[in-house]
């Protein structure tokens, strides 16, 4: 019935709000949104009805969530950075029915997960930020689901993400895009040191990690990438533990996906964190499985603990 026509991991950095406006910053996000307009193009010419986000700055405590309601419009301003996003507007529609039948197949597949269809919970920044970009005109339905999950094993997030593909395959009839909002490494600068670290990546180890990382991805390495996946959200300081990133490849297949990655903007430094925008090419399902030992990232952490 439906179809996923286009994944992304993507960055939602607020310094792409401040590249707007002028001042000493105006300019210098440039490429991230660049690369923003052109998932929202590609998204347009494969007829994408909804937009699907992974959010790493939506937190919970328990349960997953899918923020689905009819209508989503404000004045935003960022209670982590309000220095960088202020005041900033936003407008789109969202798509209960999609958030509906997500949700179901989720509970089915044993994810706890519910739809807010009548709700005043607006949308984080880590939806805002590229709706601004990608949806300017509201030409697209956008559902946010929770990705920033404290308390929340990795492998049901895969399950979450291929759960969600099977629901818009089988129970949607529409076109749909599904976008994993986060970075790679997520040390922020030191406090004092932001400024120093505004184009930078806070340490050698995580810039040289990030890299190693992206070559995995544009050689298609998943196999390895998927079992490295929970010691890399934690030692790489990964944005919401990673979980967007396994929602992603759950819906692509988790380890046997098979396909590079497309960077459409080149990694970068952004106060000491690693940012990239990149298209996973959509294939088949094939059967795979989703991770089978439930290890949650408080889990690995502190298994790893010893070791660091």
């Amino acid at each position: 019935m439906g179809k996923l026509a286009l994944a992304a991991k993507i960055t939602h950095v607020p310094s792409m709000y401040l590249s707007e406006l002028d001042g000493p910053q105006k300019g210098c996000r440039q490429s991230a949104i660049d690369g923003h307009l052109e998932i929202g193009r590609r998204c347009r010419e494969l007829g994408v009805d909804t937009i699907v986000v992974f959010d790493t700055h939506w937190l919970v405590n328990a349960a997953y969530h899918i923020n689905c309601a009819p209508h989503f419009a404000g004045t935003y301003t960022s209670n982590e950075l309000p220095h960088f996003i202020s005041n900033m507007e936003f407008g789109f529609d969202g798509n209960p029915e999609l958030g509906r039948i997500l949700a179901k197949a989720c509970n089915g597949h044993g994810v706890e997960t519910l739809a807010h269809d009548a709700t005043s919970l607006d949308p984080e920044y880590g939806t805002l930020v590229p709706m601004r970009y990608m949806n300017q005109d509201r030409h697209f339905k956008v559902i946010s689901v929770s990705a920033m999950c404290m308390a929340h094993y990795l492998d049901d997030s895969a399950r979450l993400g291929w759960a969600m593909r099977e629901a818009i395959e089988q129970h949607y009839d529409g076109t749909v895009a599904i976008l994993a909002s986060g970075s790679l490494s997520h040390r922020f600068a030191q406090n004092g040191q932001a400024p120093d670290y505004l184009n930078r990546i806070w340490s050698p180890f995580l810039e040289m990690l990030d890299h190693e990382v992206v070559e995995m991805w544009k050689r298609g390495e998943w196999d390895a990438f998927c079992q490295m996946l929970p010691e890399y959200a934690v030692k790489g300081h990964g944005e919401g533990f990673m979980h967007d990133t396994a929602m992603l490849l759950g819906a692509l297949g988790w380890s046997e996906y098979d396909r590079g990655a497309e960077i459409v903007t080149p990694y970068f430094g952004s106060s000491g964190t690693g940012q990239i925008n990149a298209i996973f090419p959509v294939t088949p399902q094939t059967g795979a499985s989703v991770p089978g030992p439930k290890a949650s990232v408080a889990d690995k952490a502190k298994a790893y603990a010893g070791r660091v």
